[in-house]
Parts: structure tokens; C-alpha cells; sequence
């Protein structure tokens, strides 16, 4: 009997051990927020936050870059050779699996939607391997180069936390997709079909 009794203690205290109700909120809370980002839900409190993530600073924009035959050029500059059309960002590198992992999928949008921008943003360790991997992994659309870490200040003036990172942007120059990390996400693609309507 005091067997059966030490094992039913311990399964109790296991289940009520299990259950902190405060841990499982916080939990909850957390997955609704990331849910709340994923699917670019602004609450009142969000309104700033989001009015920032429409429209790129002037870091950013004043951004001196690399085009493929070794020009210098602004990312402004490159925001309005494509004014216009819709632009799509890949911000990548030759070292990073995910980025080439992506390419398929990536490569299957460009095919699906041609006119629009293809814009791609190496943050290769040297511009060697940034130009043999567009030749090794046949990317089409528009190649940059930029000499700096994903912790660099363009990297920062965009929140850079992962690549590939994936951007778009739309015919008027405002951002409608401002991060992605997967080419075959949902609201990246439902984001592209409605722009090109």
C-alpha cells in the first residue's frame, strides 16, 4: 500500500509540476505575438513600430553598394532604377545554406511573376565568391555587392537577423513585405500575386 501511495504522490507531483500555468501563459503569449508579426497584425500600440517598417531611412538609402561590373552605387539609386515595378530584395550569401536552399523556390517566383525587379544583395566575405556563386547557382536579376556584416549598419537600419531575408517592395516605393526568410512563404507570394494583379 505505502508503494502505491509513494507512486501516485509522485505522479501528482509531477502532473502539478508540469502545469505552472505561468510558465504555459507566457508561452501562449509568446507564440500569439510571433503569430501577431507573422502575420503583420498592428495593434494600437504597434501603429509607430509599423510606420517605420513601410519606408527605408536614409542609412539605408544613402547606402554606397557594389553593381557586377564594380560601379559604385546607392541603394537609393538602385530603388530608382526599378521605380515603377515591384521589387523583390534577396538579401544572401554564397556561405549561408539557407540562401542557397531558397534559390529554387526563388528561381520558380521569377519564372511565375517576370516583370518583376529582382533585386539581389550579397553580404559575401569577398566579391570573388559573390560573382562565382551567381554564376554556380544561375540567379537572373539585378546583383549588388555589399562589403559588410549582417550586423553592419545597413544591416542594422533594416533589423537584419537572418538571411536569406527577402523584401518587397512595391510600384510606388513603399515597403509591403518587410521580412520573410523563406522564399516559399505564404504571405511573400500572396504579397507579390496581389502587386502584379
Amino acid at each position: 500500500m505505502k508503494k502505491k501511495f509513494a507512486i501516485l504522490t509522485a505522479i501528482l507531483g509531477l502532473s502539478f509540476h508540469s502545469c505552472d500555468t505561468k510558465k504555459i501563459d507566457k508561452e501562449i503569449s509568446s507564440e500569439i505575438n510571433s503569430l501577431k508579426d507573422s502575420l503583420k497584425i498592428v495593434t494600437p500600440n504597434d501603429s509607430l513600430k509599423q510606420l517605420s517598417q513601410n519606408e527605408f531611412s536614409n542609412i539605408t538609402l544613402n547606402k554606397e553598394m557594389t553593381d557586377i561590373k564594380g560601379n559604385k552605387i546607392t541603394f537609393r539609386s538602385i530603388l530608382e532604377k526599378h521605380k515603377g515595378k515591384t521589387i523583390v530584395l534577396d538579401i544572401w550569401a554564397s556561405w549561408c545554406p539557407d540562401c542557397i536552399k531558397g534559390f529554387p523556390a526563388y528561381t520558380q517566383i521569377q519564372k511565375e511573376y517576370p516583370k518583376v525587379a529582382y533585386v539581389y544583395i550579397s553580404l559575401d566575405k569577398t566579391e570573388d565568391k559573390w560573382k562565382e556563386a551567381i554564376k554556380k547557382y544561375n540567379l537572373p536579376g539585378d546583383h549588388y555587392y555589399l562589403q559588410e556584416s549582417m550586423k553592419g549598419e545597413f544591416g542594422q537600419s533594416i533589423k537584419l537577423d537572418w538571411i536569406p531575408r527577402y523584401m518587397i517592395i512595391d510600384k510606388e516605393g513603399t515597403i509591403a513585405n518587410y521580412k520573410t526568410t523563406i522564399a516559399t512563404d505564404t504571405l511573400f507570394i500572396n504579397t507579390i500575386k496581389h502587386l502584379e494583379k
